[in-house]
């Protein structure tokens, strides 16, 4: 099977599709990495800013069945990008209750997005922001994955100003929660966050405050694309602290790990490439480090081109892959994101999706490449 694709140097080319698809399997046995995928939201494409809950809940089923535990309500759903705090929490609701026993699988994001920095006077606001969300959250039964505060860079003035935010809304947590440390590369508004002016001053910052409430903190996840700074770190927590990686680059390395210790994942990318993970972790936990990496090699290229520069338009890319592969009838997004890429980079996530064995349905993701080349009048 083969079809023409456009190239930078504005010619169209014939590209053979050539593997041979994955296909979805229910794990055997249990991983040895606890992994959750920040699962994306399906748009309605007749209302206007609307989810369609059918597809959203549906493709929810789709990673719980393989394995994954699901970060709710995260940056991958579009959150501070199309996603209102309203939203968020009616889609933890929906998610929490469709899950039913699988519910203590889901971890939903906690933030501060109801509150606009610019109407953040002092830390108490930040801290009533955060304690708005963990009661709504914790009330229908979630736990809590605590996300970066934009409003919490805006009037923090010192590494202390963010400790005691951290203390006093840590402190309202009915479970051990999840921290995310966000880069911003992700989201530029999160530019600054720490206080401390560079990396090292920031994970000191970071865990004096883990440390300090070590009882509330499942663990973190840091989101710098920087395999170098999360190993640092990850041999710097506490024995009963654990390193998530958000490292949408390096994450098979990280999964991996070495003599001194791994990460978990809590990852975007396990949304879009969620077979190969699955399947890959599965052989992690039966000792195959081989087939393991076998499975995540290819995936890497595709991920790195998702996540490429401007990195927070990465949905486009994972929404674009579950449109292809038959998880939603439509590619249209909330609040229009899907506008977010050039076609060049559709067209590469095509590739790199086949020669990792990605495009589950070949036949309709042929169909619906080329329904997309023809709005572009190729």
């Amino acid at each position: 099977m083969k079809i023409a694709l456009p190239t930078p140097k504005g010619r169209m080319e014939d590209f053979r599709l050539s593997t041979t698809p994955l296909t979805v399997k229910k794990p055997k046995a249990p991983f040895n990495r606890v992994a959750f995928a920040a699962a994306h939201v399906v748009a309605d494409p007749l209302r206007d800013g609307a989810i369609d809950w059918k597809g959203t809940l549906a493709y929810r089923r789709h990673l719980l069945k393989q394995g994954f535990g699901i970060a709710e309500a995260m940056d991958t759903s579009q959150r501070g990008m199309g996603l209102s705090w309203p939203q968020a929490l009616e889609l933890v609701q929906h998610s929490l209750e469709d899950a039913g026993e699988a519910a203590d699988k889901i971890y939903s994001g906690c933030g501060t997005d109801h509150l606009a920095p610019a109407d953040a006077r002092n830390l108490d606001d930040v801290i009533r922001a955060y304690e708005t969300q963990m009661e709504a959250i914790q009330k229908l039964g979630g736990r809590i994955i605590l996300m970066a505060s934009r409003a919490l860079v805006k009037v923090a003035q010192t590494p202390d100003d963010y400790l005691k935010v951290y203390a006093r809304v840590l402190a309202q947590a009915d479970h051990p929660v999840i921290l995310h440390w966000l880069g911003e590369m992700f989201d530029p508004a999160l530019a600054g966050y720490w206080a401390g002016g560079s990396f090292m001053m920031n994970m000191e910052t970071c865990l004096a405050m883990i440390n300090a409430n070590v009882a509330k903190v499942d663990g973190i996840k840091i989101s710098l694309l920087d395999a170098e700074k999360e190993v640092t770190m990850r041999r710097a927590l506490p024995k009963a602290v654990k390193m998530y990686t958000g490292d949408d680059f390096n994450y098979a390395e990280l999964i991996a790990g070495d003599a001194q210790g791994h990460s978990h994942a809590l990852l975007g990318i396990f949304d879009a490439i969620a077979p190969a993970a699955s399947q890959a972790l599965s052989a992690l936990a039966a000792g195959d480090v081989g087939k393991f990496h076998s499975l995540l090699a290819p995936t890497v290229p595709l991920s790195r081109l998702i996540f490429s520069a401007p990195t927070q338009y990465y949905k486009t890319g994972i929404v674009f892959l579950a449109w292809l592969n038959g998880f939603q009838d439509h590619f249209i997004m909330v609040a229009g994101a899907q506008s977010a890429r050039p076609l060049l980079y559709f067209t590469e996530v095509f590739k790199l999706a086949e020669k990792a064995s990605l495009l589950l349905k070949p036949d309709l993701a042929v169909k619906r490449m080329k329904q997309l080349l023809a709005v572009y009048g190729c």
